[in-house]
């Protein structure tokens, strides 16, 4: 079973119909005890990044996400999902992440307009099994102003171009986490939910 964490920022509905679109088992909770009991776990979000560690904070769910992620359950982070797993943000000062990547949330500097809105490249800078039979320099669908920047540069496995080169998606042992949107983003996006899929149970197993 997939969890898809519903922790009220998150464009539940169409990321569910994705995984759906593979025959995956889903379910979307707000339970602890569904995060700690999935074979994998999507944690999507768009919003502001305090917002979003708040709400994660009232639901409780902030410990059940790093109990699964310790123990191995695979995690993808969307959006605003990437964001909430770094440490802090500029967006939100004071405010906590998750911190399960070590690494810090900061804004993009450059002179074109803001959000980031529409499609844009993705250059792949590393085997990683996410992109699995994705082209570098597919085009994905993004909305949003801020980005995951990790300590370990290491980490990021895509880069994206908006005036500035920033990281848009990122691999680190269990989670897979990009900035961009892949239910919005056409077949190459579904290419990312079936990857995940695959990374979870195997590329010929029935989900």
């Amino acid at each position: 079973m997939i969890t898809i964490i519903d922790y009220g920022a998150g464009n539940l509905f169409s990321v569910r119909k994705a995984l759906e679109y593979f025959d995956a088992k889903v379910i979307v909770s707000d339970n602890p005890t569904d995060i700690l009991k999935a074979e994998g776990l999507v944690l999507p979000g768009v919003g502001a990044f305090g917002w979003g560690m708040n709400l994660l904070e009232e639901k409780k769910l902030c410990r059940a996400i790093r109990e699964a992620v310790d123990k191995g359950t695979p995690l993808l982070g969307v959006c605003l999902g990437l964001q909430l797993l770094f440490e802090e943000s500029e967006e939100s000062p004071n405010v906590r992440g998750l911190g399960i990547i070590n690494g810090k949330v900061r804004k993009l500097q450059t002179s074109l307009p803001l959000p980031h809105i529409g499609w844009n490249q993705v250059k792949i800078l590393r085997d990683t099994p996410i992109f699995k039979g994705i082209k570098t320099e597919s085009f994905f669908y993004f909305v949003h102003s801020y980005y995951g920047e990790p300590i370990d540069e290491e980490l990021v496995c895509g880069e994206t171009n908006y005036g500035i080169t920033f990281p848009s998606a990122i691999c680190q042992n269990n989670i897979f986490a990009v900035q961009f949107h892949p239910e919005k983003s056409g077949k190459e996006g579904l290419k990312i939910y079936k990857n995940f899929l695959g990374i979870i149970y195997g590329d010929n197993t029935s989900y």
